[in-house]
């Protein structure tokens, strides 16, 4: 019997990557002494890897119709199979490899490509015209606006000239599209021009369809020639409506000369009362529409406001009705913009208070700036009315007995300190508590105010405890 012949060796199969390159990124890693089972298995490995990825980029190239595949089809295929893409590669231009000359020392070692340097001469290189590098993208900041005046920078856009801003924000164009005539002591030469000058500047601002808007607008909400019914479609049309934004300083300025118009000197008609309930009712619609951007006119708001609220005589069938419609606008006004100007509040608190306690005010403005701290809310009728000493001016210019506006206002204002009891029950003059507790009104409300209250000691120890827990 013949022998059994002896197994071949095992030997570990390769393709085209072999395990000595994976030994050699090993050791630039630092790691030593790969055996070559693991060397061979990367290798393997990574042939298989490479395989996946020409498969990919050769779909890519078919589906282009082309013969070559591109650096663009290997990113492709990368990103197909969730592989960070490779950067730096130019599909427009591929790099040329070439066959280097097999080396006499290592027959065993396989073909080798390279990507031929390109030769540079440099005397054309500094004969060419060079080409200025254009500067990288970057970001800056300016100042748009600062305290409202715009800072004259090459960033921000050219300043219109002061007289010509005046007598554009000034009227807007009538239905015809003529403008209103300057004064008369003007020459007619330059009444002409700037009549040009407005013409031109408006017409870029308001289109037909707007000066149409505005003349129906305006003259369906002042009366006598408004009817209800035109009036409310007015009010809600400004109220909702988008694409108001270009007439608002129109709108607003004629808001403001309404009002100085209603509040002209002498007595105020009927006619002049229901123009300004007309007047405050825009201007709550104006701040009720979400989509105009009123805040660079809030300075031209507040005068008619504030007129309204603290003139001495209004139509006396519209005074409350009037001075507690401009209480709630201000109100409004001081909610939705409070927080991006914090000094608008105290700046209304200053005035009010100026307006109650200075001793040469009238009983209606006394009234009107009570009723606008009732508005602002319960902390500004505590600063003004109490320790402003408010209502103590109020009540040492009452008689005994008086009522009226100017009382009820002040009976009002404490009603938001703290409300009156359900049940009230009187404050007795000889027991010892209540005698304190009237000195206690005395002291802070002062004798015309505190007599009010006597009626209802529920309401007095609430304001007084109120006034306590503030201070």
């Amino acid at each position: 019997m013949s022998k059994p012949k002896a197994k071949a060796a095992q030997t570990h199969q390769t393709g085209i990557y072999k395990s000595d390159s994976v030994r050699d990124v090993a050791e630039s890693l630092g790691i030593a002494n790969l055996s070559e089972t693991v060397a061979s298995s990367l290798a393997s490995d990574v042939e298989y890897r490479i395989h996946q990825v020409i498969e990919e980029a050769s779909r890519f190239m078919r589906h282009a119709r082309r013969t070559t595949i591109t650096t663009s089809d290997i990113d492709q295929a990368l990103r197909v199979l969730n592989i960070e893409p490779l950067y730096g590669h130019n599909p427009h231009n591929p790099p040329v490899f070439r066959r280097a000359l097999p080396f006499p020392n290592a027959a065993n070692v396989g073909p080798v490509y390279f990507v031929e340097d390109e030769e540079i001469d440099f005397d054309r290189v500094l004969r060419e015209e060079k080409i200025t590098l254009p500067k990288g993208v970057s970001w800056t900041a300016h100042w748009l606006a600062v305290e409202g005046v715009q800072p004259l920078i090459p960033e921000n856009p050219p300043a219109i000239p002061k007289d010509v801003d005046q007598e554009i924000t000034k009227s807007p164009p009538q239905a015809n599209g003529a403008f209103p005539l300057t004064p008369p002591s003007e020459s007619r030469s330059t009444v002409k021009k700037q009549q040009q000058q407005q013409q031109q500047l408006v017409k870029q601002v308001l289109s037909r369809e707007l000066q149409l808007y505005y003349t129906r607008l305006t003259a369906s909400l002042l009366p006598p020639t408004a009817d209800s019914t035109k009036r409310t479609a007015a009010l809600a049309s400004l109220r909702n409506d988008a694409g108001l934004q270009a007439l608002l300083p129109y709108l607003i300025r004629w808001v403001g000369e309404g009002v100085v118009t209603a509040l002209k000197e002498g007595a105020q008609t009927e006619a002049d009362g229901r123009s300004l309930e007309v007047l405050l009712d825009v201007v709550s619609a104006i701040l009720e529409n979400n989509t105009l951007f009123i805040e660079p006119y809030l300075h031209q708001l507040l005068p008619a406001i504030l007129s309204t609220l603290l003139h001495s005589t209004l139509p006396p069938s519209h005074t409350t009705h009037l001075r507690t419609s401009a209480a709630q606008t201000l109100s409004r006004l001081l909610t939705q913009h409070s927080t991006t100007y914090p000094s608008l509040s105290p700046r209304i608190m200053k005035t009010l208070l100026v307006a109650l306690i200075s001793a040469d005010k009238s009983k209606g403005t006394r009234e009107g700036a009570i009723r606008g701290l009732v508005g602002i809310g319960k902390e500004a009728v505590r600063k003004g009315l109490v320790e402003g000493g408010g209502v103590k001016v109020v009540g040492s210019e009452c008689t005994p007995g008086e009522t009226g506006p100017l009382v009820d206002s002040v009976m009002t204002a404490l009603n938001v300190l703290h409300p009156a009891s359900d049940m009230p029950e009187s404050l007795d003059a000889t027991d010892d508590g209540d005698t304190v507790t009237i000195a206690q009104l005395q002291d802070v409300l002062g004798n015309f105010f505190a007599e009010k209250l006597h009626g209802d000691k529920g309401w007095a120890l609430g304001i007084l405890g109120s006034i306590k827990q503030q201070s």
